[in-house]
């Protein structure tokens, strides 16, 4: 617990607390140590290498001195990282092929503990005795379950159910308890589907603490106290000898002459040593397997939004997460006692934490901070113990890093992609093939368009290729921008105002800085000087708008046709909001323009992307619209995410009976569900989960879909993969393909039902060819099919018959 092993730029680093050596662990430039841990004992470091390009465990000299040794030979696939066991003899870890593996340190024997069809397991921990291992395997249905195994011996057990997610197990140190979490408090804050935007069930705070007990006559330490405790059989006492009043007792001699109360003493120590010797040797665990998963026994803690579960001999540790946005996660604690205890914080605000291997210190991250406390802290914690990084520096030459990189991407890719077969491809000669380039490439950058030419051999769109952090000048120059268009006027010596960018003013702060109602400037009015300077003389207005986004400026404004000027105060914006402002401006009058052309019968929304963002988007202009004859939904130009089936769940209900108060119009269940007809608009810049969304709309028949062609990319990925310098290289994981059993979109894209381009001269005059095809489409259904609501039908007659 006083020191701390890090890694950066793949290199290893052990940092001291407070008086010591930073180490530096030696390595050769052209490897990457990852996932570095102390083994126990602290004398070594355990370290996954890609010193011989594939990823093995490594063990490092925690003290610099030395070289690192290598331990496992048998890596062909991504590992995650390794945990060992508390001997220190035996290693688990689990893989990208969902495997779940153990290695012998003094036999270097491997053994595949299980293997998951369902999801990676990568949440295990070692018994005190580093016999049993619990870990979390997925069941058939996604449920994650508690599982555990003997070493050696193999015996296995399932203790925890398939019907509830539980996870995060932890053994006691006296090895009868494994305590885990499991979200089963299933409340939802929203109580009905009654309510504007047809509001769902949302389940938060769901989980609790609970433990199972490994031995049939463990004895709960949150027991609530009773008349019973601390009975014990009556035993019968011995009757003791008369002995006179006034005579003291005297000590009775040994044979070594010492008396018999120093004697004892002397036992006593002897004892005491023992007991601690008897101590610091871990006993073999024996658990009671059967009946185990009904010994189960819920800690007195209300739930929350918990993980990373930790037990010490005295007390229990998690980390709690607020509930809302912009959430904090919390340190905290219970006594493990009967005696009324109470969950209290221990540290607020912290990134993660970690237990040492002896259990009686904990790391605590803050932010980019480090601190050490005790175990056993009082609620709340003094950070005073931290860990000083403040002068941590080392030389770095990027040349000698890019051979591992481009090696690493590779890898990542090869591990990665949803085929394991790589499209028939020969990955290792695509390897020998493009490798040599490398010592060819003179920035970062370059190396980047060597790796992207490799990865384009596997012909799949998902795979992003991006540089990693790269040095900025020291002159940053920041442009900004009023949000519109200027033309130069010599006359009006200054810029004319021809456009401002639109948006929906019922968000004002979307507006842009001239349209804002207290800047009241018009097109046609003439900016003549900015901040006191003259605009006159200046080739265009950025020069002297530079690094004022955010600020107050202020504009001399002539009024469009006067000599008038007066001042303005506007706040100009970033470049990146001007681009979104322009896209704002599309999309608002694409909306006005199916008002107008579709009289107010057709309702339309747009979707730029498909994340949790634009689901935002999706109820800020569907619901106004629901009951509109007809509907557009319109996909073009979306840049994909993962929301396809929130929104096709949407579209797909529908209007099975209707509610007539007594007063007032019919409304209908399924509520909000979309009545009329419904066209998508796609083009080629449809891509990824937009994709899915336009396929899934076709397959599903809730209408046409109208445009061009898309993209053409549907294996997904699931995560980013950094590389050592936070470059990416990430591949596409998950194929995607239909009931019919055909490969679905990737390398193809979606077809349209009726094929209309938006043609270049035609867009750039500001006609928008597909959005019509659209409205004239919809027209046409409604005068066809019409779909007012069912007329109410006549109230019943509840008479008795005379």
């Amino acid at each position: 617990g006083d020191r701390l092993a890090l890694t950066a730029r793949g290199q290893a680093f052990v940092a001291p607390l407070t008086s010591g050596r930073f180490v530096e662990v030696p390595r050769r430039s052209d490897v990457r140590f990852r996932d570095v841990r102390f083994l126990p004992g602290g004398t070594n470091l355990l370290a996954l290498s890609d010193q011989t390009t594939e990823l093995e465990f490594w063990t490092l000299p925690a003290d610099g001195v030395g070289a690192p040794s290598q331990l496992t030979t048998n890596g062909t696939v991504f590992r995650f990282p390794g945990l060992p066991s508390p001997d220190g003899k035996r290693i688990a870890w689990g893989d990208k092929d969902q495997k779940l593996w153990l290695f012998d340190i003094p036999s270097g024997t491997t053994t595949q503990v299980a293997e998951s069809p369902v999801d990676a397991i990568d949440d295990f921990t070692w018994a005190p005795d580093s016999r049993w291992l619990a870990y979390v395997q997925a069941a058939s249905n996604g449920y994650p379950q508690i599982h555990l195994y003997l070493v050696g011996e193999g015996t296995r057990a399932v203790v925890t159910s398939d019907r509830l997610d539980c996870y995060s197990p932890v053994w006691s140190p006296d090895g009868n308890w494994l305590y885990f979490l499991s979200d089963r408090q299933l409340r939802t804050l929203v109580g009905s589907p009654w309510g504007p935007r047809q509001p769902d069930p949302y389940f938060t705070e769901i989980t609790k603490i609970f433990a199972l007990a490994l031995k049939s006559d463990s004895e709960w330490p949150f027991k609530e106290p009773t008349e019973l405790d601390g009975r014990k059989p009556a035993k019968e006492e011995k009757p003791k000898e008369d002995q006179p009043k006034d005579e003291k007792p005297k000590a009775e001699k040994s044979k070594d002459d010492k008396p018999a109360d120093e004697k004892a003493k002397a036992s006593d120590a002897a004892k005491s040593e023992e007991k601690k010797d008897a101590e610091s040797t871990v006993k073999p665990l024996v658990i009671d397997l059967p009946g185990l998963e009904t010994r189960l026994f819920e800690v007195p803690v209300p739930s929350g939004n918990y993980r990373g579960l930790e037990v010490t001999k005295k007390h229990l540790l998690w980390v709690a997460r607020d509930t809302g946005f912009d959430t904090k996660s919390h340190l905290r604690e219970i006594e493990l006692t009967n005696k009324d205890p109470k969950p209290k914080t221990l540290v607020e605000d912290i990134s993660s934490y970690e237990l040492s291997a002896d259990g009686k210190k904990l790391l605590i991250r803050k932010g980019d901070n480090f601190y050490v406390i005790s175990s056993e802290a009082s609620a709340p914690a003094k950070l005073e113990d931290k860990f000083n990084l403040d002068g941590w520096t080392f030389p770095l030459v990027p040349r000698e890093e890019w051979r591992q990189i481009f090696t690493e991407s590779w890898r990542m890719l090869r591990d990665y992609f949803y085929d394991r077969n790589m499209h028939r491809l020969d990955w290792t000669a695509v390897l020998k093939k493009y490798l040599p380039l490398v010592d060819r490439v003179s920035d970062r950058s370059e190396l980047s368009e060597v790796i992207a030419e490799m990865a384009a051999e596997l012909s799949t769109l998902h795979v992003n290729v991006r540089f990693g952090d790269e040095r900025d000048g020291p002159d940053q120059i920041n442009p900004a921008s009023l949000g519109g268009r200027f033309a130069r006027d010599d006359a009006a010596k200054g810029w004319r105002v021809e456009r401002i960018f639109q948006s929906d003013p019922n968000y004002p702060d979307a507006l842009a800085p001239l349209r804002r109602p207290e800047a009241n400037v018009q097109v046609g009015d003439v900016i003549t000087g900015i901040n006191g300077r003259s605009a006159e003389t200046e080739r265009h207005l950025d020069p002297l708008l530079r690094n004022q986004a955010g600020r107050q400026v202020l504009l001399d404004v002539r009024a469009g046709g006067t000599n008038a000027v007066r001042p303005v105060i506007v706040k100009p914006i970033t470049t990146q909001r001007e681009a979104d402002l322009r896209y704002d401006d599309w999309e608002y009058s694409r909306r006005l323009m199916v008002d107008a052309q579709g009289q107010g019968q057709i309702g339309y929304l747009h979707l730029r992307a498909m994340s949790s963002e634009n689901i935002a988007d999706w109820a800020r202009e569907y619901y106004p619209v629901f009951n509109r004859q007809g509907l557009i939904i319109d996909v073009r130009n979306n840049r994909g995410g993962n929301i396809d089936s929130w929104i096709l769940g949407k579209l797909l209900r529908k209007a099975w009976f209707y509610w007539q108060p007594r007063v007032g119009n019919p409304t209908w269940n399924m509520q909000y569900a979309f009545r009329g007809h419904m066209v998508v608009l796609c083009n080629e810049r449809t891509a990824s989960d937009g994709e899915a969304f336009t396929e899934g709309f076709k397959r599903l028949g809730l209408g046409k879909v109208i445009g061009t062609r898309t993209w053409g990319g549907e294996v997904w990925l699931s995560a980013q993969r950094w590389l050592v310098d936070s470059g990416m290289a990430s591949a596409a994981e998950i194929g995607v393909y239909g009931p019919e059993g055909q490969w679905l979109i990737e390398g193809h894209g979606v077809d349209p039902d009726i094929v209309v381009d938006n043609l270049p001269h035609e867009t750039f005059e500001g006609r928008d060819a597909q959005l019509e095809a659209a409205i004239k489409h919809l027209q046409e259904l409604i005068t066809k099919d019409p779909r007012p609501v069912p007329a109410r039908p006549e109230y019943p007659d509840k008479r008795f018959p005379k």
